[in-house]
């Protein structure tokens, strides 16, 4: 598979580390418990279809990119840099 980095444009996966689906990993209190640290930890959803990914490439520019891609087809549909998504979020709040 390749991704769409917006800074060196389109290279193999191999260059690149995912950490998960774009804005789903909220840390959980320390005195949370167990079983919730154990979810946390362990266990992702796999959804077929559109997802929002964060990579970082590693290989390259060292920039964290949110990816838009398809789980099915594995065609990749967008990329843009992380920062450049946040201050857009953050803009329309």
């Amino acid at each position: 598979m390749r991704l769409l980095c917006p800074n060196c444009g389109e290279r193999d996966v191999r260059e690149f580390y995912y950490q998960s689906t774009a804005g789903a990993l909220i840390r959980p209190d320390l005195d949370a418990g167990e079983v919730v640290w154990d979810n946390y930890l362990h266990n992702r959803d796999n959804p077929a279809g559109k997802t929002e990914d964060l990579w970082y490439h590693e290989a390259g520019c060292n920039a964290w990119i949110v990816v838009i891609r398809n789980t099915v087809s594995h065609e990749v549909l967008d990329a843009e840099l992380a920062a450049d998504k946040r201050r857009d979020t953050e803009a329309k709040k």
